[in-house]
């Protein structure tokens, strides 16, 4: 029995539907191999001439156009002036 033609517009859909499925394959993993490599960094390291007050260890640090601010472990936010790196503002977390 003989393989009937196909038509060349169906052959190209089906050729588009497998390039489209493998590029969409190739995004996924690199999606993933980005979550993964961003998830897994290291904390971020504070820089030198920040000190804590006794027994407080870093959380989080986020930084503004002049201050920055540091999360600690005992639920408080330490806000200090980036030109002096004075304290300027204790907030406590409830």
């Amino acid at each position: 029995m003989d393989d009937p033609i196909e038509p060349a517009n169906l052959r190209f859909l089906r050729r588009l539907v497998t390039v489209l499925t493998a590029v969409m394959i190739c995004g996924v993993l690199v999606v993933i191999a980005l979550l993964v490599t961003r998830l897994n960094r290291d904390a971020p390291a504070l820089p030198d001439q920040i000190t804590l007050p006794d027994g407080a260890k870093a959380q989080a640090f986020t930084q503004g156009a002049d201050w920055y601010a540091i999360v600690t472990s005992t639920d408080q936010i330490l806000i200090y002036n980036r030109l002096t790196g004075a304290l300027q503002q204790t907030i406590q977390i409830d």
